[in-house]
């Protein structure tokens, strides 16, 4: 008994580092969402992994490096998506939102959301299979962590968990 309650409780502790947990809740209405024409959407899909992204701007290198780890290859096609209720806010690139999750990354190919939502001001990220299920790391790609390092290391870029430039 005491050997099941071990390895019962060593099985936890690996998923738990496994898998932090998002800190966004999943947007269930995520398909009625806007989508955004970016710079990322026009190209339709981020560069293969085997492409020469050395001319591209720092950010741009580092999501494809990013999202590479993710997926070897390259994820493929991918859409931006906003809560229609921060259109507005997400077009005047403010950098405020409201509580919630707000901002998507669609990766089409993966079947991935890549979640960016707000909590008390601060953006807060996660990342959801496109039926719901929570996959946000602990370490690497798929981490919050990851994506707030990102998304804030680049403050010419993104504001308040929004990258691109205004259009």
């Amino acid at each position: 008994m005491k050997r099941l309650i071990l390895i019962t409780l060593s099985l936890l502790a690996l998923a738990t580092t496994a898998f932090a947990g998002s800190a966004t809740p999943f947007p269930a209405d995520w398909k009625s969402w806007t989508s955004m024409n970016t710079t990322l959407t026009g190209i339709g899909a981020l560069p293969d992994c085997s492409a020469d992204v050395s001319k591209l701007p720092p950010i741009y290198q580092k999501t494809v490096e990013t999202y590479c780890s993710v997926k070897p290859g390259g994820p493929g096609k991918v859409s931006v998506l906003v809560k229609p209720s921060v259109g507005g806010d997400y077009a005047s690139r403010s950098g405020k939102f409201a509580d919630g999750s707000n901002m998507i990354l669609h990766l089409k190919d993966m079947k991935v959301l890549f979640v960016t939502g707000h909590k008390g001001g601060k953006d807060v990220y996660g990342v959801f299979t496109e039926d719901g299920k929570d996959i946000t790391a602990a370490s690497g790609g798929l981490a919050a962590e990851t994506c707030a390092t990102c998304h804030s290391g680049y403050q010419a870029f993104c504001k308040g968990g929004q990258c691109g430039t205004k259009k």
